[in-house]
């Protein structure tokens, strides 16, 4: 008697039997976090320069919502503000006191004061979609919106150099910084060339698309243990309490995390700004 494998004796093409076995038996199995997760499949215009994925949407969501807080926020302001308009004046108080106030004093401030509550404001909702159940993924964990924001800073510091000083003593002043002898000039120039025209707006996109990578695997990992304990219905069972408290527990740091990392981005977007409209470095 010869045995023979059930998928030929039924013409089924082995490899396709293997495939449906694997599928069917990874329902239980672990899924843990991968960079796949940043490329979501596309809910609209799959394959075109429009393609609309699931982080798309939590873009928009902020956005949107963002824009509803502030228009109802601000639509009827009251001398004796209710609970949600003390929110609002709260985050703008904060923006203007601890960030454009204190590193740029109250007369560059309030100029750049707009684009600084701007960009706290975006990126913090655009972080928050992170935590929100059924989004999961902050708009800010794809290397785009970093992207953008770090170039608007960028132009911005530019500008307010060369609007202060003009071009040419606003490169002498971040390039030669007084004081230095002149044989080590071309050092010290290529030097601060690399750190403030290169390295200020690379570090301001990687600090925080690296973050909001970072804290999303971690959310998933917990999150994705969690569910496995769960399943599994034996001894490992128990675990799901731990995993699920560090899940809880993560999400309140990351929480945290979201508002600091707008925070940081905007005051070092500030402190640059401040760097370049300064007399001398």
């Amino acid at each position: 008697m010869r045995w023979v494998h059930p998928t030929r004796e039924a013409g089924v093409d082995p490899l396709t039997y293997a495939s449906a076995v694997l599928l069917a038996a990874d329902d239980n199995q672990f899924h843990p976090p991968s960079i796949g997760d940043f490329f979501p499949p596309a809910l609209f215009f799959e394959g075109t320069a429009f393609e609309f994925t699931r982080i798309n949407l939590a873009q928009v969501i902020a956005t949107v919502v963002l824009v509803l807080v502030l228009l109802i926020g601000t639509r009827r302001l009251k001398v004796v503000p209710g609970r949600f308009q003390s929110v609002i004046e709260l985050f703008f108080g904060f923006v203007r006191e601890q960030v454009a106030y204190q590193v740029l004093g109250e007369k560059d401030g309030k100029r750049f004061l707009p684009i600084l509550t701007t960009m706290f404001f975006g990126i913090l909702f655009m972080n928050l979609t992170g935590i929100i159940p059924g989004i999961n993924i902050a708009g800010t964990a794809v290397a785009g919106v970093p992207l953008m924001l770090a170039l608007v800073a960028y132009v911005v510091f530019i500008y307010a150099g060369i609007r202060k000083h003009g071009g040419l003593r606003f490169l002498k002043n971040s390039l030669v910084p007084s004081g230095v002898p002149v044989y080590l000039v071309p050092i010290i120039a290529l030097v601060e060339l690399i750190s403030t025209f290169i390295a200020r707006p690379v570090s301001l996109f990687l600090r925080l698309l690296l973050n909001m990578i970072v804290g999303h695997m971690m959310l998933v990992l917990f999150f994705s243990a969690t569910h496995f304990f769960l399943l599994s219905m034996n001894w490992l069972t128990p675990f799901a309490i731990g995993t699920f408290g560090l899940s809880f527990a993560f999400t309140l740091f990351e929480t945290f995390v979201y508002v600091l990392q707008a925070y940081v981005f905007t005051i070092l977007t500030a402190v640059y700004i401040q760097l370049a409209v300064a007399e001398e470095h």
